[in-house]
Formats: C-alpha cells, sequence, structure tokens
C-alpha cells in the first residue's frame, strides 16, 4: 500500500481481471522458486519505525505532508494519518553489529525530524499509541490526502459491518459507537524486515510465529487509548477491530479476518502463504499492470508481482510474506507486531530478541510445532497483548505430556542463551548480542516494560487528583524527556 495509485474508480470488470491476474502471479511466483539461485543471498535485517507528529501542547500536529516535502528524503513515507509518518530504514546485513547500526540510523533520523518540527513547537515521539490522542483525532478530515488512502478507506468501509464499533476490555474498558479505518492510523509499528533464503523461508516463518508472542509481550508499548487504561498492547485489537469490522457473534460462516495471526503452521513452500491470501481474501484494490508474469519468468526475467503486492497490502497478517522484486529481488518476512518506541535501543534490542529466537529455535523446530497446536500459539499473541510483560503462555516442550502455562517473563529468561546463539550463528558479533539481550535482560529483572512504565505512571497522576486530559499530557511530557535520552525503558525514572 505504500505505493501511489493513480485510479480511484472500478467496475466488476476490474475486478474479475484483477483476481485472474493474482493467479497468473502465483504460478509465476512458483515458477520462479524453483530457480536455485533466486533470492539466495546475504542475510539481511530492515525495518520500518512509525512515529507521531506532536505539537508543543503534547496534541497530534497534522502536517505530515510538510514535514514531508521540507525532509526530501526517499526514505520518509507518509501514514494513513495526517500525524504519523513512517521512515524506511536501511538494510543492514546480519554480519557485525546490525542493531547497534540500525540504532544510530534512527537516532540520526530522529534529530533531523525534531529539528524540522521544532520550528512550530512541535516534535516526532515513537509510542505505540499516543495517551493524548482524543475523538477529534480520528475521523474523515485526519486522514493524509492521498488517492490510496481514500480508496482503502471506501473499500474497507463496504465490507465493514457499520453496526459494530470498538470495545476494548481493561481496566477502563472503552467502547466507541463507531469504527473507523483513522483509528488503525493510532496503532504505530516498529517493523521488521528479515530477509531470508527461500530454502529455510518455512522453517524461520514457522519459527517467528512461535516465538511472536514472548517478543510482543516484553516490548508492549500502548496500554492507554483516549484516557482508558486497555490491554498493554492495546494496538493489537484497536487496528483488528478498525479494519474487521465482523459481526463475531454470528453462527453463520464468515470470510476470514483481514487482521489476524494466521491460519496454521506453514506446510510446504512460502508460495503456501501468498497463495492463502489470494484464495481467501477478496480484492479491495484492482488495479492491474501490463506484465504478464509467466511468460516473464518463462522467458528468463523475474517479474514484479505488481498485482501480487499490492494485495498483499490489504491484508495485514501480524507476519507478513513480501516479495520484493527491486534491485536484488527476494522474499522477506515483515515482523509487524511491535510497537513504536519507547528508545531506538530498545527497538532494536526488541528486534535482536526477535530474530535471534527465531534462528536459535529453527534447527530443533519440529518437536515444539508438534507439543503446540497452532491455536494456542495464537491463544498466547493475544494473552501477551492483553497483559504484556506480566502475561502466562503456553510454552512447548519436546518431552511434555500436556499442555501447560508459564509466566512469559519465565520462559524468556530461559531462552535468552538461545537467542545469544541465534544471533552469533548468523554473524552478529558476541558482544553486540550480549549488549543487545542485556536491554531485554533489564525489562526482566526490573519487570518493567514501556506499557507497565507508562501505566504505573498514569496511575500515579490521576491519584494526585489530576484530571483524565491532564495526566495524559503530563505522562507524554514525561515520555518525551526520557524517551530522548535514548535510556532503556527498565531504567526510566519515575514522575
Amino acid at each position: 500500500m505504500g505505493k501511489p495509485i493513480h485510479q480511484t474508480n472500478f467496475s466488476q470488470r476490474d475486478f474479475d481481471v484483477f483476481g485472474r491476474k493474482l493467479h497468473d502471479c502465483l504460478k509465476a511466483l512458483g515458477l520462479l522458486l524453483d530457480r536455485s539461485s533466486f533470492g539466495c543471498g546475504n542475510t539481511s535485517i530492515g525495518a520500518e519505525l512509525e512515529l507521531y507528529l506532536l505539537d508543543a501542547d503534547e496534541q497530534p500536529l497534522p502536517q505530515n505532508i510538510d514535514i514531508q516535502k521540507q525532509l526530501n528524503d526517499p526514505q520518509l513515507a507518509l501514514e494513513l494519518n495526517r500525524y504519523n509518518l513512517e521512515y524506511n530504514l536501511t538494510p543492514v546485513s546480519s554480519s557485525g553489529s546490525p542493531f547497534s547500526d540500525l540504532e544510530q540510523e534512527m537516532l540520526h533520523i530522529l534529530r533531523r525530524l525534531h529539528q524540522l518540527t521544532s520550528t512550530n513547537g512541535g516534535y516526532v515521539l515513537p509510542i505505540g499509541i499516543l495517551p493524548t490522542l482524543t475523538s477529534k483525532d480520528f475521523g474523515p478530515g485526519v486522514m493524509t490526502d492521498e488517492p490510496r488512502y481514500h480508496v482503502l478507506s471506501e473499500a474497507l468501509h463496504k465490507i465493514r459491518n457499520p453496526d459494530l464499533g470498538i470495545k476494548i476490555s481493561g481496566s477502563d474498558a472503552i467502547r466507541l459507537e463507531q469504527g473507523d479505518v483513522t483509528l488503525e492510523g493510532a496503532c504505530t509499528s516498529f517493523q521488521i524486515h528479515y530477509r531470508v533464503d527461500p530454502s529455510r523461508f518455512c522453517l524461520l516463518w514457522n519459527s517467528i510465529q512461535l516465538v511472536t508472542p514472548l517478543v510482543l509481550g516484553v516490548s508492549a508499548n500502548s496500554p492507554l487509548l483516549l484516557g482508558h487504561r486497555l490491554w498493554h498492547e492495546t494496538r493489537v485489537p484497536l487496528f483488528k477491530q478498525s479494519i474487521d469490522g465482523r459481526d463475531t457473534s454470528s453462527s453463520e460462516w464468515q470470510e476470514p479476518g483481514r487482521v489476524s495471526f494466521g491460519h496454521g503452521w506453514l506446510q510446504s513452500d512460502p508460495v503456501g502463504l501468498f497463495r492463502e491470501m489470494v484464495n481467501l481474501y477478496r480484492p479491495l484494490i484492482p488495479v492491474c499492470s501490463n506484465e504478464e508474469p509467466i511468460a516473464t519468468v518463462k522467458n528468463g526475467g523475474t517479474p514484479k508481482l505488481e498485482e501480487l503486492c499490492l494485495h498483499d497490502g490489504t491484508v495485514w497478517s501480524w507476519n507478513r510474506p513480501i516479495y520484493d522484486p527491486e534491485i536484488d529481488p527476494h522474499l522477506r518476512i515483515e515482523m509487524r507486531a511491535l510497537p513504536a518506541g519507547p528508545t531506538p535501543i530498545d527497538m532494536v534490542a526488541n528486534a535482536a530478541l526477535f530474530i535471534g529466537l527465531a534462528e536459535g529455535l529453527a534447527e530443533d523446530l519440529a518437536p515444539l510445532l508438534s507439543a503446540l497446536p497452532f491455536s494456542y500459539a495464537e491463544y498466547n499473541f493475544y494473552r501477551a497483548a492483553q497483559f504484556g510483560i506480566n502475561a502466562s503462555v503456553i510454552w512447548p516442550s519436546s518431552n511434555q505430556n500436556s499442555l501447560k502455562e508459564r509466566p512469559l517473563i519465565d520462559v524468556i529468561k530461559e531462552l535468552l542463551p538461545v537467542a545469544e546463539r541465534g544471533l552469533i550463528s548468523i554473524g552478529v558479533t558476541a558482544d553486540e548480542a550480549k549488549y543487545m539481550l542485556g536491554i531485554i535482560e533489564g525489562r526482566l529483572n526490573t519487570q518493567c516494560n514501556g506499557a507497565v512504565w507508562q501505566l504505573n505512571q498514569y496511575s500515579q497522576l490521576i491519584s494526585r487528583n489530576l484530571g483524565q486530559h491532564e495526566a495524559c499530557k503530563a505522562l507524554v511530557t514525561a515520555y518525551r524527556d526520557r524517551a530522548m535520552t535514548n535510556q532503556p525503558v527498565a531504567q526510566w525514572s519515575n514522575i
């Protein structure tokens, strides 16, 4: 969905042609993967950092188009809402100190963006959901004026049940009468891209799915929405409900949700994930290219598969397969579940844990998958989103005789040496691996991540008889001051 589109009105014929092209793309991708050389290359790590723009009063600053023009950097992209931006970090080789390299690039771009926004008394902030959002920060008027967002909003509106709003449990459970796609724009993420050899794709996909709940829980940073204390990762239910809008209480069959954890362990080859996407989800934006992808592959070329890539961008699985035809064509896995913030060092430590665990468990994965049916991995995901670092999860054991729930903290502590071995196996230096995982260990020892820190401070502010708005504003100010130091959140002081 990052690619500009120019057509905004579509006929049934457009959808029919697009549907046929999707299946041609699947066949072409299968033929392409039959080439032993396709996608082989150095393992690399990239990321997308989504950010809030704020003014001096800690309110959303709707100037993303102006800031993008002023920065004039092709790696800076617009997001759905006018107060959000996304920076696409430069992919780095997994060998050496990749996480430190990504951290330094983040620090650099944050400094540049701070300089631009400060002329208007504002700043940029990485945080999963901004606590100072109010109801006026949603709706058509806050949407970035780009054709692709208007088309997407209209397409989702057509398939969404208009009678369903937003309902999220928590200490201050919330119910919003109407859902709106701009509520999805409240959710900002740190999305990790991991390029892998096609021969290892299935193995690593399943390993990443397995460990996603663990990393999500320890990384949670989105506990507040409109002054309500909800899930530690409120992004997960908010994003899902703002996009899906399905009546899950109905006994009739329904199309699967476009936001999901997945539908099972991957059994065969990477094409299976793309095939699932094409077969289960109706197209939303049927923009067709002139490419004949099957002929392109048979003639020795590499197709762009534009229809498949566009469709991929309208199905929001928490881990997503990516086909990239540019420069050095390859497949990669996009890990989309983690929130933005609190700091660059926290975010790259999250990425190190994610990749380290996935690689460390990958070579002995089969016993673990047989000991954990996929539905329980999905259960873990939502438990981790709801309770964060305090969650309990069902964790598999190769010699188990029944399923058992364990504290997430205990599971990660036990697996830190596995993550370290995994990082070293892909060329990360021992010092880099130890340093990054030490950031995670600090959170486990203090039982404090971004979500816990925000909830503790907010509760203290409310206990001082501050109103909801004043407490949220004071919280964001304190969060900003600490985030700008790049000190790990486990070391943050109280307000």
